[in-house]
C-alpha cells in the first residue's frame, strides 16, 4: 500500500486526483498505476486500470489468476468489472468512496455470488493515509481556486 500512496502522489502532483494502484503476484509488485484520465482524455485512466494492464503485460496474460490489487481508494464500479475479467484473487483499498465506491461505499458489486468469478475485498487498509492524501490534495485546489 506505501507504494500505492507514492503512485496517488504523484498523480496529485500531475493535477490528477491522486489515486494509486499496485499489483502484486507472489509478493512481487507486477503493476503499477495512478490516475491520468485529464492528462491523457481518457475516462478509463484510473489508477487500477492502468495497473491491470501494466502487470497483464509483463505476465503476458490478460487473466491475473492470483494476482491482489492494492488501490489507495474504494474502486468504482468500472474497475470492479475490469478486476473481475481480470479475475484478480483479492482488492485491497484504503479510503472508502461514499460517492463512487462500488465495494460496499454505494454499491458491493463484488458481494454478488451469481457472478462467474468470486474476488475478495478488504478495505479500512492505511486508510487515513490514503485519505489525508485526498483531503490535501482537494484542500490544495480549493484554496487555488479562491
Amino acid at each position: 500500500m506505501l507504494e500505492a500512496l507514492d503512485l496517488g502522489r504523484q498523480a496529485g502532483a500531475g493535477g490528477e486526483v491522486p489515486v494509486g494502484a499496485v499489483v502484486v503476484k507472489d509478493g512481487e509488485i507486477v503493476g503499477r498505476g495512478y490516475n491520468r484520465p485529464i492528462s491523457t482524455c481518457d475516462p478509463t485512466a484510473h489508477a487500477e486500470i492502468i495497473a491491470l494492464r501494466d502487470a497483464a503485460q509483463r505476465l503476458k496474460n490478460y487473466r491475473l489468476m492470483g494476482c491482489e490489487l492494492f488501490v489507495t481508494l474504494e474502486p468504482c464500479a468500472m474497475c470492479i468489472g475490469a478486476i473481475l475479467h481480470a479475475r484478480l484473487a483479492r482488492v485491497v483499498f484504503g479510503a472508502a468512496d461514499p460517492k463512487t465506491g462500488a465495494c460496499g461505499g454505494v454499491v458491493d458489486l463484488l458481494a454478488n455470488d451469481t457472478l462467474n468469478h468470486q474476488t475478495k475485498v478488504r478495505g479500512d487498509v492505511m486508510a487515513e493515509a490514503a485519505s489525508e492524501v485526498l483531503r490535501s490534495f482537494f484542500s490544495e485546489r480549493r484554496r487555488s481556486a479562491i
